[in-house]
């Protein structure tokens, strides 16, 4: 099997050793990268999980609500069943984006100083 380029050898990335990870973990640039996931993924989780519970909640103990015709035969439990659907979709794309611009490059800056042994 053929490849473009050569696989990198121990020169180039040296790995850190266990001292230098425990180092980086108790740094303030990576305890602010973890203060920043934290601080949007709990709330949106915790969100989702409350919206969750909601819809199992009033599928259970509001029959005659859930069963409320909207249009012709859909009814809001159809409606607010497929916006379950539709909130996974829009967290999922928020996240990838907000991670994307956020914390990818916090964590690409302190796993590329790692590797360069700075």
């Amino acid at each position: 099997m053929a490849t473009d380029a050569p696989p990198p050898s121990k020169e180039q990335h040296k790995l850190p050793s266990p001292e230098e990870f425990t180092e980086v973990q108790e740094s303030a640039e990576f305890g602010e990268l973890r203060r920043s996931y934290r601080s949007f993924a709990f709330p949106l989780t915790v969100g989702f999980i409350a919206w969750y519970l909601l819809y199992v909640l009033l599928s259970n103990y509001a029959g005659d609500f859930m069963g409320t015709k909207v249009v012709g035969n859909i009814n809001v439990a159809l409606v607010l069943g497929l916006a379950q659907f539709l909130t996974t979709f829009l967290i999922a794309w928020w996240y990838a984006h907000h991670a994307a611009a956020t914390f990818d490059p916090k964590a690409e800056a302190i796993k590329s100083r790692m590797e360069d042994g700075a």
